[in-house]
């Protein structure tokens, strides 16, 4: 069970991974010149989002924290609940930013071929997309640099009472 988990874990921070660098890679690669192909362009990254981004963080998500309770070991390691802090603040800062932010671009760009909306509330999620793609990438990179060097986080010993009556 260990090991399924284990690889269910890491080809899913492989998805996790790959989808961050195609959204990235849409956003600036993608024709947009047009309203139409802005529009197939946001419901790409919307697809992206929603069928290899979110669904490789969900399982990174449960695959880890099933990990924890079935490697007994993992539960005193100090790494392992930061790490899990990190997937948690990562999937809820990709539901609620990156896929919204995705859907709400596919939405508003589908207006612009229709003839309403404006390009300016395209532009003010594209501003903030950036943003948000940098900081959750930054976490994914964290998340896998503590999951692979596995650091101690041990604090500072503190001294005994012996040594601190001692001059």
């Amino acid at each position: 069970m260990r090991k399924v988990l284990k690889f269910c874990h890491h080809l899913s921070s492989c998805g996790m991974a790959a989808g961050l660098i195609g959204y990235g890679f849409l956003l600036v690669k993608a024709p947009q010149n047009t309203p139409a192909e802005l529009a197939h362009l946001r419901t790409m990254i919307a697809q992206l989002s929603n069928w290899v981004l979110v669904p490789s963080l969900g399982l990174a998500l449960v695959s880890g924290l099933l990990a924890i309770v079935v490697h007994r070991p993992f539960q005193d390691l100090r790494w392992v609940w930061v790490k899990a802090l990190i997937g948690m603040t990562l999937f809820e800062s990709t539901l609620a930013v990156i896929q919204s932010k995705a859907n709400d671009g596919a939405a508003i760009a589908a207006q612009l071929v229709e003839g309403k909306g404006s390009r300016e509330d395209l532009q003010l999620i594209l501003a903030s997309e950036w943003t948000a793609l940098y900081a959750i990438s930054a976490l994914v990179v964290a998340s896998i640099a503590i999951g692979t060097w596995r650091p101690s986080f041990r604090f500072a010993s503190a001294k005994s009472p012996a040594q601190a009556t001692t001059p």
